[in-house]
């Protein structure tokens, strides 16, 4: 039986946005961001991360190094007790410098194949799921997708929307509007399951 996950993206909402991150030097934890996952997993939603990171179609990252960045964030949340179920990231970008990544992708946000792909691979219920990310394109993939959506203020929230392939960005407003990941998850945990459906 499918069920419900909490869709998070990266930057911005679990650890600090310094534009690119390339380096595990880099990595800064939110406040409170493993606690809030810590909460979503004893509550037994899976967490899914879907990422753009065009680093990869720039050329300042292999994928290699960006799934050792993943793994070395899950480290830091697992001191905390902060676990992620699944990582997603898109390496595609419309003008890549890169020409194997510059390609018309359905999983760049705001297109909703990240999460599309999530699904079926997981067997994730995406009308009881919700989008979690600090970007309106977070919101437009998450909408997109069928789920429930909110809008963090802990990343680039009021940066203008990122290049859709699509043409211009989507309109997309968000279900909830809150400060941060733990105030997003307070949301998730207190919905009853038939307000999600």
């Amino acid at each position: 039986m499918a069920r419900p996950a909490a869709f998070l993206d990266r930057d911005g909402v679990i650890v600090r946005d310094v534009d690119l991150l390339v380096r595990a030097d880099q990595i800064e934890l939110l406040p409170s961001a493993a606690e809030a996952l810590r909460r979503l997993r004893e509550a037994q939603f899976p967490i899914v991360i879907v990422t753009n990171q065009p680093a990869v179609a720039r050329g300042l990252v292999t994928e290699g190094e960006v799934l050792a960045l993943e793994a070395e964030i899950e480290r830091f949340l697992r001191d905390g007790g902060g676990v992620i179920d699944a990582f997603y990231y898109c390496p595609h970008h419309p003008r890549a410098t890169l020409p194997v990544y510059r390609v018309a992708c359905e999983c760049r946000k705001p297109r909703p194949g990240m999460l599309l792909r999530a699904a079926r691979e997981l067997d994730l219920d995406l009308a009881a799921s919700t989008m979690i990310g600090d970007r309106l394109s977070d919101v437009a993939a998450g909408q997109r997708a069928g789920c429930r959506t909110i809008l963090v203020e802990t990343g680039m929230h009021a940066a203008p929307p990122i290049e859709s392939l699509d043409g211009p960005a989507p309109l997309a407003t968000p279900d909830h509007v809150v400060p941060d990941l733990a105030a997003a998850v307070d949301i998730v945990l207190d919905t009853p399951a038939r307000e999600r459906a």
